[in-house]
């Protein structure tokens, strides 16, 4: 996967946090430790996202769409 550098402002207690991270052995190195932190965190955005949308859903509204037979369908034949 392609990367590029930037350049990141931290704040000096948060700089000391990924540095112990790194002695511990959890990341090779600060870059690694913030390309996860960041990572991680647009996951998260992105399944709140997905929660926030479906908590929008009507579930009566979704289950009559399901029964609901599509336009053209024939009907199911018998066995």
């Amino acid at each position: 996967m392609a990367t590029t550098k930037i350049a990141v402002t931290l704040e000096s207690h948060t700089l000391r946090e990924v540095d112990q991270w790194v002695r511990e052995g959890r990341f090779r190195n600060r870059s690694r430790a913030i390309q996860s932190a960041v990572a991680e965190m647009l996951a998260r955005r992105k399944r709140r996202r997905l929660l926030e949308e479906l908590a929008k859903l009507n579930p009566k509204r979704e289950r009559s769409l399901a029964a609901e037979p599509l336009t053209g369908e024939t009907a199911w034949p018998e066995y």
